[in-house]
């Protein structure tokens, strides 16, 4: 028997609405539609809401792989398995209009033929290409910038309660790494103690003309052993903080003004409306700290080698603080809204993870003490 009424729908191709046409029973008018009926309308509506995001399932499968490789054993706090389906809500809609994946396209030019125009698409504010042949850098370990000793301002008052309060620290003279460890250089070292490769490297190697972009995909462990293989350490939380922000206490690297144009930032690939990426150290010259130092802002969250703990004088106390977590510096690409980590541009900015963490934003660079210990 035909039913009183039925909904025929089909998606008009922009994903958005339907139109359909309804069947009723023949001479008979239905005044009133029933509560039954409007469960029944409510359903195909549903149901075809869903057809989009079933479109993209692709998509949304390799953005759950991406949460997965990331999030998997509980790596941030804030973070479990059944928070996957936040992350899919968070990322997926942009992921979905941009036509991309969550993963594999992190690097925007692998999907484009014109080199020379995607350069000048991506390139404002830097000094070289997003991706070229061989390496400006080496593959050696980095050279270092010496930081004298002296007092600075650590922390602020502006913003999260973890960054605070201000206080004034005194640290003697140390080597920090001028870049971040790029990929040619973590390869010479796995090379040399046939350490697993990170996960974007294949067969063992980095990916195509990315030989100057950061290392990532390196947990805390792989960065402390990088460090000493080459006769360095990881910096502590303060030496990074004086490296990046000097002696006078400003918010960025190059100054109070947040500017796209000086740094590797979530903003800046908004802007241009890509899925977003690393890009070569060094690259943003107007962006360098007061010591010389590149990318102390933006580009990769870098490891240090101290224990996220509340500041001195900080009354705002939480369980998080301790021996659990080690910090992160300087924010990354990547757009950490997830984790309400608010703008991670600031010099003073604070991330904290398990040291088993391995990500796409995740990097370091080296220092030494001036003794050479």
């Amino acid at each position: 028997m035909m039913p009183d009424v039925m909904v025929v729908g089909n998606m008009d191709g922009r994903g958005g609405c339907c139109t359909g046409t309804i069947l009723r029973r023949p001479k008979r008018v239905w005044l009133l539609i029933t509560v039954s009926r409007l469960k029944l309308l409510s359903a195909l509506l549903v149901g075809l809401l869903l057809i989009p995001l079933a479109a993209s399932g692709e998509i949304i499968s390799r953005a759950v792989h991406e949460c997965q490789g990331c999030h998997t054993g509980m790596s941030h706090p804030v973070v479990k398995q059944a928070t996957l389906e936040g992350c899919i809500s968070c990322h997926a809609e942009n992921e979905v209009r941009l036509g991309r994946g969550h993963t594999d396209d992190q690097w925007p030019l692998s999907a484009h033929g014109a080199q020379a125009n995607e350069d000048e698409k991506f390139s404002a504010g830097m000094g070289v290409p997003m991706r070229y042949d061989g390496t400006k850098i080496g593959s050696q370990p980095n050279e270092m910038v010496l930081i004298p000793a002296g007092v600075f301002t650590m922390g602020s008052d502006e913003r999260l309660p973890d960054e605070g309060p201000a206080h004034q620290v005194t640290l003697p003279t140390y080597w920090l790494d001028r870049y971040e460890v790029t990929n040619a250089q973590y390869k010479q070292f796995i090379d040399a103690t046939n350490r697993k490769s990170p996960r974007h490297f294949e067969n063992r190697t980095f990916p195509k003309q990315m030989a100057d972009h950061p290392v990532v995909y390196v947990s805390w462990y792989d960065a402390r052993d990088y460090c000493e293989w080459a006769g360095k350490r990881l910096p502590t939380e303060a030496e990074w903080e004086k490296g990046a922000r000097g002696s006078d206490g400003r918010r960025y690297p190059w100054g109070d003004k947040f500017e796209m144009t000086r740094a590797n930032m979530p903003q800046r690939w908004n802007t241009l409306k890509q899925a977003g990426s690393t890009t070569p150290v060094g690259a943003f010259e107007s962006g360098v700290s007061p010591f010389g130092l590149y990318d102390m802002s933006g580009n990769v969250w870098e490891w240090t080698s101290s224990w996220y703990k509340a500041h001195p004088g900080n009354k705002k106390l939480t369980e998080n603080y301790g021996e659990t977590y080690k910090v992160l510096k300087g924010g990354s690409w990547w757009n950490c809204s997830f984790y309400r980590c608010g703008a991670s541009a600031p010099a003073f900015n604070r991330s904290f993870f398990l040291r088993s963490t391995r990500n796409k934003s995740f990097g370091f660079r080296c220092a030494k003490s001036a003794e050479g210990g």
